[in-house]
């Protein structure tokens, strides 16, 4: 089901799979283009999910997605500040929500208050501002000679422009800083794939679609996902 949610910014879509009642899981996709590679896969985990009585929402966080707010307006703290706005809603519906979150998508949960957290292959922020640093060196429009990340970041271009996202200093700077959100006394499962050797509760064999140079899906890997959540879910939410 489309649906919407409202934020200080103003107001973005949102999908919305699973029963009506019951906990939600509010699900987060990768920043930037890497979302692109990985919205089909995430559709077919949560309508997955809802095969297994579970419920849950895929909103556009700011910036992303069909958001009409321009990218360079944005940092992480405002769509973090978003997506606490999905989690208010939903609380206002008397649900209980745990976040779902893929990749950089992880660095978004930090305001929201969950009942916990199921994250896949989360990274820090600095990991998705080398990747950025790594595409704005490979275009043409950087400025001749400058190749350091300061000058990408502070640079006389404000907001820089980075695989067609203009970037301000402002939101470079903020994911500079993100890490996922691992507090004590909430519960956060990490789900890593084979070829990833950083610590993980459960490390599942599939190829990275986030690493593909074109939109791909891996049907099997969402289902396996879905039993890995619900399992967990379970043991959280009794």
């Amino acid at each position: 089901m489309i649906d919407r949610y409202d934020w200080a910014g103003g107001r973005e879509a949102m999908l919305r799979f699973g029963p009506a009642t019951g906990p939600v899981m509010v699900a987060t996709l990768p920043l930037m283009e890497e979302a692109n590679r990985t919205r089909t896969f995430v559709v077919g985990l949560l309508r997955a999910l809802a095969l297994r009585g579970i419920a849950s929402v895929l909103p556009d966080v700011p910036g992303q997605g069909e958001s009409l707010v321009p990218t360079g307006t944005l940092t992480v703290l405002r769509m973090a500040e978003a997506l606490e706005a999905v989690t208010g809603r939903l609380n206002g519906e008397g649900r209980r929500t745990y976040a779902l979150g893929i990749r950089s998508g992880t660095l978004l949960d930090y305001c929201a208050l969950h009942e916990g957290r199921w994250h896949l292959s989360p990274i820090d922020g600095s990991d998705v501002l080398r990747d950025l640093h790594r595409t704005w060196l490979a275009s043409g429009d950087r400025p001749a000679g400058s190749r350091d990340l300061d000058t990408m970041m502070y640079g006389d271009d404000d907001p820089v422009e980075i695989a067609g996202n203009l970037l301000s200093s402002d939101f470079l700077s903020s994911l500079s800083a993100a890490t996922p959100f691992d507090q004590p006394g909430i519960p956060r499962r990490v789900v890593r794939l084979s070829s990833d050797p950083r610590t993980a509760d459960r490390h599942v064999e599939a190829a990275p679609l986030w690493r593909r140079a074109e939109p791909g899906d891996d049907p099997a890997l969402a289902a396996l996902l879905a039993d890995d959540i619900a399992a967990w879910l379970r043991l959280c939410d009794g």
